[in-house]
């Protein structure tokens, strides 16, 4: 692996955080990003332009928040109280900033790892994870993508089996991908709880404590959960460090962990 791909967390619109945090990383850096570009920081527009920008520099996966914009664009959801999306809708190029947010895959796997925004079912290895996510971000990219958004939202099904179909078939992957933080050990989600470890319903595990999960072996790099924090394990990278919660914004080497962050500041943009 190039000594220099840097995955960064949860931005979700907090532009002025990574440009004071990207000096610290080489300027050539290849940049991976985990999901939710966009949404309750001040600045989701030209969060979106930065990343367009990047080219190939950048490999970015759906996460949850990224989602709720293509919705809350094609018309399907209301918006959030908290949400910050108006810059977007509201932009002249709007349609090609929706446009690049849903041909985004939702994992990546290259060097070793696996990025995804949330987590992975415990019955998904890495390849069966990847072929998953190639089914959701075909149909996304494709022709009829606001008629799935329009059946993506739901917690049922909560488990996963390989007879599902249509729908209900894309709609697990989806939640898995981008929302699962607790799950039994058979795979069964819960979308309740969105605190830290302590807080598993009766039941459940963090998705990458089940014991025997397929993936495991595998590092994976993830965010979404704020609650965590940062954890590094041999087979784990969590990196939403809460930026938007006015905490930090990290990044780390991947090839030795090697961490940069800035802190954060909540509820307005920080000068760069």
């Amino acid at each position: 692996m190039s000594e220099e791909t840097w995955v960064i967390g949860d931005l979700q619109g907090c532009l002025d955080s990574l440009l004071r945090l990207l000096p610290q990383l080489p300027p050539d850096a290849r940049l991976w990003m985990p999901g939710d570009i966009v949404n309750r920081g001040p600045r989701s527009a030209d969060s979106l332009r930065w990343a367009i920008a990047q080219g190939e520099r950048l490999v970015a996966v759906l996460g949850n928040h990224d989602l709720h914009l293509l919705a809350v664009a094609a018309g399907i959801r209301r918006a959030h109280r908290t949400d910050t999306l108006d810059d977007i809708l509201a932009a002249p190029d709007r349609e090609a900033l929706v446009d690049w947010v849903r041909t985004r895959p939702l994992a990546h796997f290259e060097h070793g790892w696996l990025m995804v925004h949330a987590g992975v079912l415990p019955q998904w290895s890495v390849a069966r994870t990847l072929e998953l996510a190639g089914e959701v971000q075909r149909v996304l990219s494709g022709p009829d993508w606001m008629g799935f958004l329009r059946e993506m939202y739901g917690n049922e099904p909560a488990r996963w089996t390989d007879s599902l179909r249509g729908n209900d078939r894309l709609r697990v992957i989806v939640n898995a991908l981008t929302r699962i933080r607790f799950c039994t050990p058979d795979g069964r989600m819960d979308f309740a709880a969105k605190e830290g470890i302590d807080c598993a319903p009766d039941g459940h595990l963090p998705w990458f404590e089940v014991p025997g999960r397929a993936s495991a072996g595998t590092p994976i790099v993830f965010g979404h959960w704020a609650a965590l924090g940062y954890m590094d394990r041999p087979d784990l990278l969590a990196i939403d460090t809460g930026c938007v919660w006015g905490r930090e914004l990290t990044a780390v080497r991947l090839y030795d962990r090697v961490r940069r962050s800035v802190s954060c500041e909540p509820g307005r943009p920080i000068e760069s």
